[in-house]
């Protein structure tokens, strides 16, 4: 009965996509026109993407932070290391960008040297008033020496915020407003107003200006993500098509396949925007991944229909076989590779969660249209001619697929020796890999804001931001000289670590009033003694809303201080000991009964949510390795056929973590995300083949060699076709600026084509060194998956109704 169902169910899908063709194709257009029509809700994300779920430890410190003292990635930098700045006309120029953009609404506002100021006693009455540094245009070089020799002699307070600690470069802070920090005004004051002003100095001036910042990096990494999609979309079409046609060698072939995918791509856009989700780094992925995935689909379903018609040259008995036969088997192999995807969604990460999603269900999106779109084209044309099915019998194919069964029939030993060489210099490899959490190794190494990051880091040691939050359980308790010596040791223990900025809090202000009140001499730039602590701490005191500077590093209560260091970008192995370190440090200097202390920020956030994306997604292989078990079980009913299968295509998964391992490839976001995709693309070819295995062992009477040599002469080509243009496919992202995408384009590759050998190989081999205890009538007694034997007639002939 279940035989008779599965033959049935696609024989009566075959009767009703060619019974109603127009309707079909209509319905295809009307539904692509409604997702186009949702293209106006895609957005471009305008935040960083948190890889830690709402809910974790990490996020909700981070929170708690931002709720006290709001976004902490509002800073854009731009510096110079040139002698020529100061020049009288030159230093001006440089002081009129500072104003231009302190004038700008977005801006909060700006620190730079030419509106630097300093703390002078107030004769009238007590506290400090703010005293510019620079009075008036600087008209001479005499004005500017002195200038230099206050600021980097007499201000230490302004040492690795405005100039370099070797005083050899300077820069201007930016703070944007922090309403503004994660909508599109950031975006427009970025492209619109600081890049062309500060392209407008370099060209008055001939001075090299370096600009980072988070606003300013996400700025720019976004639009290089924007800019590639069209160019992976672009590319992806040409080497399919290119590969396509050097395949079939046909015109109209290659032509109906590109329509399809195309039909896909347009329709994975409009599935992004009917569920309103954000393009990201990888959802910018899913429509050049269409293509990849849906040229394969292409491929078997022609192939199929090209070998029915030089079968018996009936078109319509020939389309009713495709449907039937293929449409099956390339239904599980698309329920496999979206089922690698789809274990995204089990993950706790948002970001994963909407690829997953999306990629899910464009996979079964586009395995429908071209199931639908392929027949149904070719129905309305005439039949394919001689010329059109020559490339079924090329010589150079057939001399691989000659070199395949020569290996499986007489050299069964020799692959097992190799396979098992692979598996065991590939262990030793995955021993070496490392985790990599840096948040700008997958930045466009060429792209002038990626020098820029590194300038920063060279000259003021990185632009990342770790926030240490000191809550002294009390109101105004941050004042209190106790605390200030705490905060000022735990300060200094962090400056000494190299991959730190010089860390920036209230401390540093309390330690400029000191010096002022002793009329600006830089020996004093230190913390009050208890002597001077009254009248010192009152004079900082009243005032500190008069400075406007540091004020957001203390709470209007008084109770939470802030400490802000920026970091350098830093291995996870390191950041992990820097980590340890510092908890330990400020358990030391803040005891827990009087003190709570919190390290959080975008560096800590960004590298756990790194850790935290990697073990889910270990986890998400494992669910996708145990849901395509199930498939396989269910489609074999069989353990001992799952185990042969599965074994192919972990194989080439651990030669890949073995390669990444001896190459020096991390883990990280991008290239973990290799392994699922891939496990899922080349389970399909194990699918393809055991199909057509099951079909030749009931055609030839269950004589187990006849039907693998068989099986691997039919699927051969189709898997070898595919397993080409899957891999120049996804070579495509190698030209990506992205260093994750370009690994992950490479990987997978490397991957597929690793699984395309192990199942032309290895697979086929198994099954004939295991004959007698897994291919057998009790093995494939009742399988869920029908293809119709080849010698089975036609019951569903529908030439008349054609």
């Amino acid at each position: 009965m279940n035989k008779l169902f599965s033959i049935g169910f696609w024989s009566a899908t075959a009767r009703f996509i060619l019974r109603n063709r127009v309707f079909i194709l209509i319905a295809i257009a009307a539904f692509t026109v409604f997702l186009g029509m949702q293209w106006k809700h895609m957005r471009f994300t305008y935040t960083e993407a948190n890889m830690l779920p709402d809910d974790h430890e990490i996020n909700q410190e981070y929170n708690e932070f931002l709720d006290k003292f709001g976004e902490e990635g509002n800073l854009i930098v731009y510096g110079v290391k040139d002698s020529l700045l100061f020049t009288p006309s030159h230093f001006n120029a440089w002081n009129k960008l500072s104003m231009e953009l302190g004038t700008a609404p977005e801006v909060d506002l700006t620190l730079s040297v030419g509106d630097l100021q300093k703390l002078e006693k107030r004769k009238d009455s007590v506290g400090f008033v703010m005293v510019p540094l620079v009075q008036d245009s600087i008209l001479n070089k005499k004005q500017l020496d002195k200038l230099q020799y206050e600021l980097f002699e007499k201000l230490p307070f302004y040492s690795g915020l405005v100039y370099s600690p070797d005083k050899k470069s300077v820069r201007t802070a930016v703070y944007l407003k922090k309403d503004i920090v994660n909508t599109p005004a950031r975006k427009i004051f970025i492209e619109e107003v600081l890049i062309p002003k500060i392209a407008a100095f370099e060209k008055e001036t001939g001075i090299k200006v370096y600009t980072s910042g988070m606003p300013y990096i996400r700025t720019l990494n976004s639009q290089n993500i924007i800019d590639e999609i069209g160019m992976f979309i672009g590319a992806a079409l040409l080497v399919t098509s290119l590969i396509f046609f050097f395949f079939f060698r046909s015109y109209r072939a290659t032509f109906i396949s590109m329509i399809t995918v195309i039909v896909g791509v347009l329709w994975a856009f409009g599935i992004l925007g009917l569920l309103k989700y954000e393009i990201t780094v990888l959802t910018a992925l899913i429509p050049p991944l269409i293509i990849v995935i849906g040229i394969p689909n292409c491929i078997f379903l022609i192939n199929k229909y090209q070998q029915e018609i030089q079968l018996h040259g009936n078109q319509a008995k020939s389309l009713q076989r495709v449907i039937a036969k293929v449409g099956n088997a390339t239904l599980m192999t698309n329920v496999t590779t979206a089922s690698g995807f789809a274990t995204f969604i089990l993950t706790n990460s948002q970001l994963l969660k909407e690829f997953g999603v999306v990629a899910s269900i464009c996979i079964i999106a586009i395995f429908l249209l071209c199931l639908l779109i392929i027949p149904i084209i070719y129905s309305f044309m005439p039949v394919p001619k001689n010329k059109h099915l020559k490339h079924l019998n090329k010589r150079w194919i057939n001399s691989f697929v000659d070199w395949m069964e020569k290996m499986v029939r007489n050299n069964r030993i020799a692959i097992y020796i190799v396979s098992i060489g692979l598996l065991c210099l590939s262990i030793i490899g995955i021993y070496t890999i490392k985790i990599s959490g840096s948040l700008i190794e997958d930045m466009p190494k060429k792209a002038e804001f990626f020098k820029s990051i590194r300038f920063f880091e060279k000259e003021y040691k990185g632009i990342m931001p770790l926030e240490i939050l000191i809550d002294t359980k009390r109101k105004k308790g941050v004042m209190k000289l106790a605390t200030l010596k705490r905060m000022d040791e735990l300060q200094t223990y962090i400056e000494e670590i190299p991959e730190f900025s010089k860390p920036l809090s209230i401390v540093d202000l309390v330690k400029f009033s000191k010096q002022a009140y002793y009329n600006g001499n830089p020996e004093y730039y230190q913390l009050p003694n208890s002597q001077e602590r009254t009248f010192i701490l009152s004079y900082a005191k009243s005032s500190a809303s008069d400075t406007n500077l540091l004020t957001s590093y203390v709470d209007s209560t008084g109770q939470y201080a802030r400490i802000t260091a920026f970091m350098a970008d830093t291995e996870t192995d390191r950041f992990d000991r820097i980590e340890e370190d510092l908890k330990a440090k400020a358990l030391k200097l803040f005891p827990e009964d009087r003190y709570n202390v919190t390290l959080t920020g975008k560096a800590l956030v960004f590298q756990k949510g790194t850790k935290y994306l990697v073990n889910n997604l270990i986890i998400s292989l494992s669910l996708a390795i145990l849901l395509i078990a199930l498939f396989m079980a269910w489609m074999f009913r069989s353990f001992k056929m799952i185990i042969v299968s599965l074994l192919p295509n972990l194989l080439p998964l651990i030669i890949t973590a073995g390669l990444m391992g001896f190459l020096g490839v991390p883990i990280k976001p991008s290239t973990i995300l290799v392994f699922s995709i891939a496990f899922g693309i080349s389970v399909d070819d194990t699918i393809h083949f055991l199909a057509k295995y099951r079909q030749e062992l009931i055609a030839n009477d269950w004589k187990i060699k006849k039907s693998v040599y068989a099986a691997l002469r039919e699927t051969g080509v189709s898997m070898f076709y595919t397993s080409i243009v899957l891999f120049f496919g996804f070579s495509v992202f190698t030209i990506s600026s992205f260093g994750g995408t370009v690994a992950l384009g490479a990987l997978v590759s490397v991957t597929l084509v690793f699984a395309m050998l192990a199942n032309l190989l290895l697979l086929p081999s198994l099954l004939l060194s295991l004959e007698k205890s897994i291919a057998n009538k009790k093995t494939f007694k009742k399988p869920a998956l029908r293809i119709l034997p080849e010698s089975m007639e036609d019951e569903d002939n529908i030439s008349e109704e054609k």
